[in-house]
């Protein structure tokens, strides 16, 4: 009499269900005794709800028309013209060396877009004898020449006439 061959593949399969079983049963349980957990706590919503979705269903634009258009359209501009004026950058600082530590440095100490680092007199010799009207009006506006970009306001458009000027005028100083 020969030894009967076992059968592996239904051993395999009746091990496999069982896991499968078993891991299926974990997980109820842990579902039954998470929302049971769950049931005791009390339901907070969101306190801004009613803002949020007012926010969201706002609409994007208004049209105006007529006397009423322009009058709106004025209170809008002087509306921006005073939060522009309440986000200066550095606080108001017109002191150059803070600016160019805090903005400048990034791009004229690695050369990043072509910027003249601070400490190649070489590369500003050219720029400085343009004029300083002239690089501030560079620095202010932005300026795409041969050798790189200066984008407007050094990248931070919340920086003031003046605090552009004081930083231009301050890197001249260091480069002559």
């Amino acid at each position: 009499m020969s030894n009967p061959v076992p059968q592996t593949d239904a051993v395999f399969l009746k091990h496999f269900a069982q896991l499968i079983l078993a891991l299926v049963v974990i997980a109820a349980v842990l579902i039954v005794i998470a929302v049971h957990f769950y049931g005791y706590l009390p339901y907070q919503g969101n306190k801004n709800r009613a803002s949020v979705v007012d926010s969201r269903i706002a609409p994007v634009g208004a049209v105006h028309a007529g006397e009423t258009g322009r009058a709106a359209i004025a209170q809008a501009e002087a509306a921006a013209k005073v939060a522009a004026a309440s986000a200066v950058a550095y606080g108001g600082t017109l002191e150059g060396k803070t600016i160019y530590d805090s903005l400048c440095y990034a791009c004229h100490t690695t050369g990043a877009g072509g910027a003249p680092m601070l400490t190649d007199k070489v590369h500003w010799a050219p720029r400085v004898a343009e004029g300083l009207a002239t690089l501030v009006k560079h620095a202010t506006e932005g300026y795409t020449g041969s050798n790189g970009i200066m984008p407007a306001r050094g990248g931070n458009p919340a920086l003031t006439d003046e605090q552009v000027k004081a930083t231009v005028e301050w890197m001249v100083t260091q480069v002559k």
